[in-house]
């Protein structure tokens, strides 16, 4: 290290020399821009070269300020589950609650030293010494620091003690000054947070697309909601992608690391789904053979989706109000009561309210799941959103069949548009991939869509929506027929259209449009 060797001459002077160059070698550690782990462990390397200070060690408190952790070590071994240390618990710990340095003249006759990062005792040696002293920001320890020392009786260990006390308020110098800066950060992001918050910019999550107004209604209520346990109900019709908000919610929430089980109630019938939810025990019914974990319990501590809950029968309903209320359950064949940490998320396409009238779901338990609803739009509400939609399922399938598809056709686009989609977004996909697979040329026509799409005035027919989406499906088309022609020549393409090329990169980049040179060597 340059920073070292820079002072060698001034550390074989005299010893006061070599610690004035040690904390000079430290100061400008210190002064560097790298990650606080870095630095500290750069910091241990000067006192054991400059000052033969050994098995240096920085540890500071956790986050819940309960116990020292490692922060950072020299030559330490894989540290053990229990290389940490509570307030008055050993040397180190003792120097935590008292702020008070501590000196350890022989490490073998003190019967307070718990040795848990070196394991000293496991490898004996020469005798050596200890010292610890704190770590201190605005007249709170926040660590420690510690060396051992070869045992001396000549050697002064206060001087020593006095060296790592001025190391030691230099360093939290340092952690005080990487704490401001993270609060500030946080502070800026927060505050950016709320301004997009203010200005309604919307929050997409990324397994979903499209950013019609109705889309960003329904990103903006994920936000809100996401972070909580609350329960939710999304409502919507078949194929809107009522599993994929279900994702969205529990990837961002704090239980994305845990589970996330789906449970399709509408594919099973009651005995069945019984099981499935709540899990058997061997013999509770014929064909029981094993005991059987459920859903919910293969959930805990995640999410449980449960799809199509308006099919439930009322004895799973009153069941699940249990669950949703209490958090609790029996197995089929089982009296033992479970407890079961888990969020529950539902969706339908039934209208509730109307079966809640009709007496075939619960009221009770319709109030407990109606604590949120997200309301998905049919996808003839949201038609800004096909030419995305599109783009996105050709890519996906083009992928898959190992076709290069580049892009689709106007008279596509508006047969897209002047259809009404009874199957939604589910159905869109489907007809894109039937398209790639009919297509020959890279170009999605509309002779390769499905024959429901194939209505006598579809071709001609103008796209509805605001006039800022056909602006954009226009300024789509133009720029995707320019490419095409040029063969996927940006700066020839941008030529031809009397723009800059680093405009044809920003439209293509906001409409969606993503264009693949064509293959040489296909044809």
């Amino acid at each position: 290290m340059t920073v070292l060797t820079e002072n060698a001459v001034l550390a074989q002077e005299s010893p006061q020399a070599g610690e004035f160059a040690a904390l000079y070698a430290i100061a400008q550690i210190l002064g560097a821009q790298s990650g606080q782990r870095e630095i500290l462990a750069q910091v241990l390397e000067v006192l054991e070269v400059r000052l033969g200070m050994t098995r240096g060690t920085i540890m500071l408190l956790s986050l819940d300020g309960t116990e020292l952790v490692i922060e950072a070590a020299k030559d330490a071994p894989s540290a053990p589950e229990d290389a940490r240390y509570r307030r008055g618990e050993g040397v180190t710990g003792r120097v935590l609650q008292t702020g008070q340095p501590a000196i350890v003249p022989r490490i073998s006759q003190e019967p307070q030293f718990c040795d848990r990062i070196y394991r000293r005792r496991e490898t004996p040696e020469v005798e050596m010494s200890f010292i610890c002293v704190p770590v201190t920001l605005d007249s709170e320890v926040v660590g420690t620091l510690s060396v051992d020392i070869p045992h001396d009786e000549n050697r002064r260990l206060e001087d020593e003690q006095r060296i790592l006390s001025i190391v030691s308020a230099m360093i939290s110098h340092d952690v005080k000054l990487r704490r401001l800066a993270k609060l500030e950060r946080e502070a800026v992001e927060a505050e950016n947070l709320q301004l997009r918050s203010d200005l309604g910019e919307d929050f997409r999550p990324e397994n979903l697309i499209g950013n019609s107004r109705a889309m960003r209604s329904v990103y903006q209520r994920i936000h809100q909601v996401a972070a909580t346990d609350s329960t939710v109900l999304i409502r919507g019709e078949s194929g809107t992608g009522k599993e994929l908000v279900a994702a969205a919610l529990h990837y961002a929430s704090p239980r994305s690391r845990h589970p996330f089980i789906k449970v399709n109630c509408a594919a099973l019938n009651e005995g069945l789904l019984e099981s499935e939810l709540f899990g058997h025990e061997k013999g509770a019914f014929t064909g029981a053979l094993y005991a059987r974990v459920g859903r919910i319990e293969q959930a805990c501590g995640g999410t449980l989706f449960l799809d199509e809950i308006g099919d439930f029968s009322p004895v799973i309903q009153v069941k699940l109000l249990r669950v949703i209320q209490e958090r609790e359950f029996e197995r089929v064949g089982s009296s033992q009561t479970q407890k079961v940490d888990v969020r529950i998320l539902t969706a339908t396409n039934r209208d509730l309210e109307d079966a809640v009238a009709a007496g075939t779901f619960r009221q009770d338990l319709y109030y407990r799941i109606n604590v949120f609803p997200i309301h998905l739009p049919p996808l003839r509400k949201r038609k800004d959103d096909i030419p995305v939609l599109a783009e996105h399922f050709a890519a996906k399938y083009a992928h898959r069949m190992k076709k290069p598809i580049r892009r689709i056709s106007t008279e596509a686009i508006h047969m897209m548009f002047a259809y009404h989609w009874p199957g939604n977004v589910r159905e869109l996909e489907n007809c894109i991939e039937h398209a790639v697979l009919l297509s020959k040329d890279g170009t999605l026509r509309g002779g390769d869509l499905p024959s429901t799409l194939q209505t006598p005035d579809a071709g001609d027919a103008l796209p509805s929506g605001s006039l800022r989406s056909r602006v954009a499906l226009l300024e789509r088309d133009v720029i995707s027929d320019s490419l095409n022609r040029c063969g996927g020549n940006l700066s020839a393409a941008a030529r031809e259209l009397g723009i800059t090329p680093r405009m044809v990169r920003y439209k293509m980049k906001n409409l969606g449009l993503g264009y693949q040179r064509p293959d040489k060597h296909s044809a």
